[in-house]
């Protein structure tokens, strides 16, 4: 047995754990070097929404998800609507690198491709937001959008996040009881359902949110739309109508789009990309819920306090609308392969989960009615 020197001793005492301070510092003098602090990486965001609408602070609630979950390492700073360019320019200014990326719609892009307003405008052959967000992340719908993207030269990465709630039919002079009644109508759309209304006799004009009540107010529209009580209620409907139509095919399974620049996205290490990922769909859950809550107080106080009249839209009215969606989609499907492509994609799909959904979901209305009906 050889004899143990102290320059052995203190070398099996620091490899067995013993000798603590020696430990500590021998790791620490070999762990620290390892370990470099990351650069933050700051994200220039603009969404398409005025800054006191609801849409604007769901963009800031994905950012905020984002900055907390990266831990510092992402910073997305989120710009209004008109900060950096207009609402409708947004998708351009994102793909050549003006913005980093934004917060918006895709129906907004349908001067580009007509097809791409299919993921937010018409009746989604029965399929609601929420499903129209199942087809396109589990029935082909994301490679469609990116196929048409990339035949545009848009140099983006697009989320799909946030399922709405059906819209209004919109804000009008007086009740709309039959579809001759939007006939002349100075009327304000987007996407598709520009074609829809177009052939239901109104006459169009697209316009961002942050727009419609002034034009409203000065009588360069006689009626308009935009998406829920709260939005509505933020940019001042209230102020220039008091009667809203609810109900309709025209928007009914819209979602939100996050867009980044590409270049931008793929030159992020692979666990900043999954924070965004995960961001996304957390933000699209908890877009749900405060929707919820927010829409319907919004709505009983409309009518509390601004003496705002709700009316279902008349069933005549929403069946024009399919035979007037009918006749746009099958015309627009013969002049465009895309379209085609994508509208045959969601039909396959709706055909299966709308029959699932149908048969499966029982009629919440009637447990409405059981609890809240007055007792005799």
């Amino acid at each position: 047995m050889s004899q143990m020197t102290p320059d052995n001793k203190s070398r099996r005492e620091f490899l067995s754990g013993s000798g603590t301070a020696a430990a500590a510092a021998g790791v620490g003098a070999l762990g620290f070097p390892m370990i470099a602090k990351a650069d933050t990486v700051s994200l220039r965001f603009q969404s398409t929404w005025p800054s006191k609408d609801i849409f604007h602070e769901y963009a800031n609630d994905f950012a905020k998800r984002v900055n907390e979950m990266s831990g510092g390492r992402l910073k997305i700073e989120v710009l209004p609507a008109g900060s950096v360019v207009k609402a409708f320019d947004l998708l351009d200014a994102v793909s050549k690198g003006t913005l980093d990326g934004g917060h918006g719609v895709v129906a907004y892009w349908y001067g580009k491709n007509s097809a791409v307003a299919l993921w937010g405008s018409g009746p989604a052959f029965g399929m609601d937001a929420n499903m129209v967000l199942a087809w396109h992340y589990y029935g082909g719908g994301k490679k469609l959008l990116d196929e048409i993207y990339g035949s545009l030269n848009l140099e983006v990465e697009s989320f799909l996040t946030g399922p709405m709630p059906t819209q209004p039919l919109g804000w009008f002079k007086k009740p709309i009881v039959k579809p001759e009644d939007l006939k002349g109508l100075k009327y304000r759309t987007v996407g598709l359902s520009i074609d829809i209304f177009t052939k239901m006799g109104a006459s169009v004009n697209a316009l961002p949110g942050g727009e419609i009540v002034p034009a409203m107010d000065r009588g360069l529209l006689d009626a308009a739309e935009f998406n829920n009580a709260s939005s509505d209620r933020l940019l001042g409907f209230p102020d220039v109508s008091k009667v809203c139509m609810l109900q309709s095919f025209h928007q009914a399974s819209e979602q939100f789009e996050i867009l980044f620049n590409k270049k931008k996205y793929e030159s992020l290490p692979a666990e900043l990309k999954a924070i965004i990922k995960y961001a996304v769909e957390s933000s699209s859950a908890d877009m749900s819920w405060k929707a919820i809550d927010r829409y319907s107080t919004d709505y009983a106080e409309m009518q509390a306090k601004q003496n705002v009249k709700f009316y279902k839209t008349p069933d005549a009215v929403l069946k024009a609308q399919l035979k007037a969606w009918n006749e746009v989609t099958e015309a627009k499907a013969a002049e465009n392969p895309a379209f085609k492509k994508v509208l045959d994609s969601m039909r396959e799909f709706a055909r299966r989960s709308c029959k699932w959904q149908n048969d499966t979901l029982v009629d919440y209305k009637m447990a409405y009615a059981d609890a809240f009906a007055a007792k005799k």
